[in-house]
């Protein structure tokens, strides 16, 4: 980590974790050294992380989370995580749809906020396993206040299945419709990021369900923030050169980065210049 009293909190934040997740532990006495900031500035950080379930404070310092791999938060519960960085993975990653395509959509928070910035393009058909996305687009059919449908509102297939605790449809029922199915384009949220274990869930059933979604789609995108590298889940369903590109946020570290496109084809960072 570099000294920089310009850091944006998020950014310093994500630095912090990473330098957590990596060492096993900081102390913040070493972080203000190191980030050139104030003790109270610190403190600050950490307390916002641990609000977040992303660390766990100790005297004088910080510690990992030890969570169960198998672990799976509620939607209500990941929705408050990152809403800054979701909407704006969400902004970059709808550029990727041209009008007129089939694409789909797994279940997750990002994958909900991208849905609400897909609602303007027109004649797309969405393939969807989520709830809530499926939701979003259903509303935009209803009529408005002038008696009319909002414009591009899409045709959307929900796949059948089981519920789970972040309202995706999984099983046998999902996987089934999904193998009769093709589409351009595949956005796929992720409880983990790793070079170790590519992509995981801690849902042995959304692990094959997402590995149907994966194999019906000629190019795979997936959308999750920086706070999803490192973290592993109980099932792997795919490595990482198995994804076309990984749209993430700001927060990802730079040395994360070159960590990543050793191993990915593609890495857009949401509010950086692509070219």
């Amino acid at each position: 980590m570099t000294d920089n009293q310009n850091l944006l909190a998020e950014q310093r934040r994500a630095l912090i974790l990473d330098e957590v997740r990596r060492r096993g532990g900081v102390r913040v006495n070493e972080l203000t050294r190191r980030l050139n900031v104030s003790d109270m500035t610190i403190r600050r950080d950490l307390d916002a992380l641990a609000r977040q379930g992303m660390v766990a404070k100790v005297h004088g310092g910080a510690v990992p989370v030890v969570e169960a791999s198998t672990h799976e938060p509620g939607f209500e519960a990941k929705s408050v995580l990152e809403p800054s960085a979701k909407d704006e993975i969400a902004r970059t990653a709808a550029a990727l749809v041209a009008p007129g395509t089939a694409i789909a959509l797994s279940g997750g928070t990002t994958t909900y906020a991208l849905a609400r910035h897909l609602l303007d393009v027109p004649d797309l058909t969405v393939v969807t396993n989520s709830v809530r996305v499926a939701d979003v687009f259903h509303e935009a059919q209803q009529p408005g206040a002038g008696g009319e449908a909002r414009r591009g509102a899409a045709t959307v297939v929900l796949t059948g299945g089981v519920r789970t605790p972040s309202d995706a449809l999984v099983g046998p029922v999902a996987d089934r419709a999904i193998r009769s199915l093709h589409f351009d384009l595949l956005f796929l949220g992720v409880h983990g990021v790793s070079v170790e274990a590519g992509l995981s869930t801690p849902n042995l059933a959304e692990a094959e369900t997402n590995r149907c979604l994966m194999r019906s789609a000629r190019r795979v995108v997936v959308v999750a923030d920086h706070t999803k590298w490192g973290t592993v889940g109980l099932s792997s369903f795919a490595a990482l050169d198995e994804v076309d590109t990984w749209v993430t946020d700001r927060g990802l570290p730079e040395g994360v980065r070159a960590e990543v496109v050793e191993h990915l084809p593609g890495l857009a960072v949401a509010g950086e210049d692509q070219a």
